[in-house]
């Protein structure tokens, strides 16, 4: 990741691994909520997928249903183990040649190497994406004019995408897009958008919005630990169920469509002196001193304290009383998702 720590040099922004971090993550966090940022997403993997039967061999490994992405468009997909739990959450579009896939980086190496044994005789070639291109998480009130004074392709609406001369935008909802570029224009994208009024800001930022938006992202931490719906991933358009079969996908159907399930993801407050972390376990009241779930996102909140996205049990989110750690933990509040819980699926 040379590009990127080069590009970083001038800011008060460093690499740790795949994470770009600030000295200040609260204020990166402020800077997410008030105003426009432009992030390095190191913490994500990339994986391109070029070759004649790449759709086929695609569609019959995830949750979505691939024959029917559109050229301009993206959508969020899973790939999953036999037993329906998801093994990463992947956003995934179309490059010049070939499909893009971006997914957590912890679990990049693994996947790829996953994946590619599926290959055997399709026409198909997959490829780590990381040394020829990389993507800005790029976040604003004013997403299509920042982009267009950056003199980047504006696509129409969220989950499309637009191209021109080798960089294609992302646009995933009415204030964030991903910026895909080559590395050797890297630079200029970056120089471009801070021409246009956008300022830098560290991993932890792009994360904040994560949660406000409720888009889950696997990493090794919750890997082979949800069934898609339990991350409300059906909701955001990360499964599709007429398609045909594919890892998981009985399991994946069999919840959906005979009410099985009792687990969904929420949102969460906690006070500074809670400090989470990722996998914690959670409690209510009326399960007898048993885990009714698990933390999944956990960010600094910009007005203190901490917001999470974690799995429990409806019936325990329905109580209003979490706690973390333990029965008699630190008390954590529930708060809003953009989008509608539909309960309906739970037993009665």
């Amino acid at each position: 990741m040379d590009h990127w720590t080069q590009l970083l040099a001038s800011t008060d922004l460093h690499l740790d691994g795949n994470v770009v971090c600030s000295a200040k993550p609260s204020v990166d966090v402020v800077r997410a909520r008030d105003g426009d940022i432009m992030v390095p997403m190191t913490h994500l993997g990339q994986i391109n997928a070029v070759g004649d039967d790449a759709t086929v061999f695609l569609h019959n490994l995830f949750s979505n249903d691939v024959k029917k992405l559109g050229a301009d468009a993206a959508h969020w997909t899973s790939f999953n183990s036999p037993k329906g739990r998801m093994l990463a959450s992947i956003l995934l579009w179309h490059g010049e040649a070939g499909y893009r896939l971006a997914l957590s980086a912890d679990l990049h190496p693994a996947l790829l190497k996953k994946l590619s044994m599926y290959v055997l005789r399709s026409k198909v070639k997959l490829t780590d994406g990381r040394a020829e291109r990389a993507l800005i998480g790029l976040s604003s009130a004013m997403l299509s004019e920042r982009l267009g004074a950056a003199k980047l392709p504006v696509p129409a609406a969220p989950m499309r995408t637009a191209s021109r001369d080798g960089i294609t935008v992302i646009r995933l909802d009415t204030r964030r897009a991903l910026v895909d570029a080559p590395v050797e224009r890297l630079g200029d994208v970056w120089g471009a958008l801070g021409a246009a009024g956008v300022v830098p800001a560290a991993t932890q930022a792009w994360q904040w919005l994560d949660v406000q938006a409720g888009i889950p992202v696997i990493t090794e931490l919750t890997q082979d630990d949800f069934v898609a719906q339990m991350l409300n991933y059906e909701l955001i358009g990360g499964v599709n169920f007429q398609k045909g079969c594919y890892p998981g996908q009985e399991i994946v159907a069999r919840t959906q469509y005979l009410g099985k399930l009792k687990k969904r993801m929420y949102r969460l407050t906690a006070a500074a002196s809670a400090a989470p972390s990722v996998g914690d376990e959670l409690y209510a009241p009326a399960f007898d001193g048993q885990s009714v779930g698990k933390l999944v996102t956990v960010v600094p909140s910009p007005n203190g304290g901490f917001e999470a996205l974690a799995v429990m049990q409806m019936q325990a989110a329905e109580g209003g009383e979490i706690h973390l750690g333990a029965a008699d933990g630190p008390k954590l509040r529930m708060a809003t998702l953009p989008y509608a819980l539909d309960v309906a699926q739970r037993d009665a």
